[in-house]
């Protein structure tokens, strides 16, 4: 994870550049419509904080985080919300938020570790809160281009999620990447907290 965090402190301002602008709203609307108006949404692993911007902007109270000193450093230069410096573990709220929206950033993690930080993310939310997720579609896992990815498929998805306690799927779809340049499949889940 080091590495990953390394890569994304050195090449913050490109990174921004290439994400900033992309255009998420399909998976924001389907997200959206679960969480509660004006709800408190976690962008967890916000990089650009292109989506805790617009959550922010549509009147959720939104609390940023990411791994990425430079990236949270060059979101606080534009945003009026909390922004957090912090690892997936720090997450320490219970019961806390509407709504979690980890878009494009639990993929760095590995798929041992899932289960915890799925179960992390279930016991911030709210009862009857929901959770996003999106990994790049597959089975590989390791190295690539200078960062750590774990892909996913509906069937290792559903294998994650058995480890974990009431947290249960209301959506699930694939997309292709919504960049011109990209040539890749995404898993997308909304997820609900059962109590």
């Amino acid at each position: 994870m080091d590495k990953t965090i390394d890569f994304y402190n050195q090449n913050a301002c490109d990174f921004i550049a290439g994400t900033i602008a992309v255009d998420m709203s399909d998976a924001r609307n389907r997200f959206l419509s679960y969480v509660e108006e004006n709800g408190r949404i976690l962008d967890w692993g916000c990089g650009s904080g292109r989506d805790a911007l617009y959550f922010q902007s549509h009147g959720y109270d939104v609390v940023a985080t990411d791994a990425s000193k430079a990236l949270c450093q060059k979101l606080l230069e534009k945003a009026d919300f909390s922004v957090r410096c912090e690892c997936f573990d720090e997450l320490k709220e219970q019961a806390f938020f509407d709504g979690i929206w980890a878009c494009a950033s639990l993929l760095h993690v590995g798929i041992d570790d899932l289960p915890r930080l799925f179960q992390k993310a279930r016991n911030a939310l709210k009862p009857d809160g929901y959770l996003y997720v999106s990994f790049k579609y597959g089975n590989f896992q390791g190295e690539r281009n200078g960062r750590y990815f774990t892909d996913l498929t509906e069937v290792s998805m559903c294998s994650l999620l058995n480890k974990v306690k009431k947290l249960e799927i209301v959506e699930e779809w694939t997309t292709t990447d919504v960049r011109p340049d990209r040539n890749e499949k995404w898993l997308n889940v909304i997820m609900k907290r059962e109590d």
